[in-house]
């Protein structure tokens, strides 16, 4: 990426109020239409033609729309799209839409280089942690991918990173992609997920945003989930269920659980009673997830019979219960799959 580009700021993330900061002398409203023009996918101060020349001059010679770029580009057969952003440093972070059998479009978003949760079963949870996000690294995720697909319905942070422990920067793509000055996303139209950051859960409950929640459980037996979850000796499945039950006492919002199978390790009988003890009381949706193939992982797919059984199990011990159907496994974009993080010069 060129070191002109490392030198300006960026606006994608930014709030009319705090665009109109560095422009003081113009009128209001043109902070508001730089910002709509930015939420419509415009990459150019060129292209906002109801804005003067000069200002367009002053713009480009100090600040960039997007701090960062499409490196790669790949499409799954299915139609799922993921693209590997370069950043301003030269890491990098995929990003991924997802389309559903209603056609829905999904935007799965990253909100760090890599990731610190280190679960056994997940492609990015080899790569250890490089840095946070900014908010503008992440709104331009989601441009992207509506530059490649239209416009998106939804919006989930399942990407790379663990999102409790980037709140702030989360809170303020929020804060731009809900708008009504710019793409007034709803809010009903995101998600958050976490591999069961207590603290976080609170945070969130607490002091908001109102979005739905996402708790990555994969299993309810203590033992195994320290094994393949480090993050579960920090955040005991006991205090995990209580925040759980908070958020969903506090916001009035049902929590998602969901569930990655692994062929032979948490598929049998006892782990789906512990899934639903675990779930009994609470407002929650149960997700399985088959596990999508990672290379050097001691791990398998779980059988179609293993996920047929495991689900009937659950409702029979009367938890809501669905299966996620796989999407981007062929290039690497299904979940548990992510892990670029540095660029490969050519």
């Amino acid at each position: 990426m060129s070191n002109n580009l490392q030198t300006l700021i960026p606006l994608s993330g930014l709030l009319p109020e705090e665009i109109h900061s560095i422009i003081p002398d113009e009128p209001y409203y043109r902070a508001k239409q730089i910002f709509k023009w930015i939420s419509e996918g415009v990459t150019s101060f060129n292209k906002m033609t109801n804005l003067s020349a000069s200002l367009r001059d002053e713009l480009s010679s100090k600040y960039t729309i997007r701090s960062s770029r499409v490196e790669q580009k790949l499409v799954d057969t299915d139609g799922t799209i993921k693209l590997q952003l370069e950043l301003h440093d030269n890491y990098c972070v995929e990003t991924v839409l997802l389309i559903d059998s209603e056609k829905r479009k999904t935007a799965c978003v990253s909100c760090q280089v890599g990731c610190a949760m280190g679960c056994a079963f997940c492609k990015t949870g080899t790569l250890g942690l490089a840095r946070n996000l900014t908010s503008d690294e992440i709104v331009e995720q989601f441009y992207f991918l509506e530059h490649e697909a239209g416009k998106l319905d939804n919006i989930v942070f399942m990407g790379m990173g663990e999102p409790m422990h980037n709140l702030e920067s989360i809170r303020k793509c929020i804060a731009v992609l809900t708008h009504s000055d710019g793409r007034n996303l709803s809010s009903r139209r995101i998600t958050i997920s976490t591999a069961g950051i207590i603290n976080g859960i609170y945070d969130l409950a607490n002091n908001g945003p109102s979005v739905r929640l996402a708790v990555s459980l994969t299993t309810a037996d203590p033992v195994l989930r320290e094994k393949l979850m480090p993050v579960t000796k920090g955040n005991p499945l006991h205090d995990l269920k209580n925040a759980i039950g908070y958020f969903i006492e506090k916001t009035g919002k049902r929590c998602t659980l969901e569930a990655a199978l692994l062929g032979g390790v948490n598929t049998g009988n006892d782990q789906a009673e512990l899934l639903a003890s675990f779930a009994k009381g609470l407002d929650t949706h149960v997700n399985v997830i088959p596990w999508n193939p990672v290379n050097d992982l001691p791990f398998s797919e779980p059988s179609r019979n293993e996920c047929f059984r495991f689900i009937q199990k659950l409702e029979e011990l009367g938890v809501n219960v669905t299966m996620r159907m796989k999407r981007g496994e062929k290039i690497g974009g299904a979940c548990g799959q992510l892990g670029k993080i540095v660029v490969e010069k050519k």
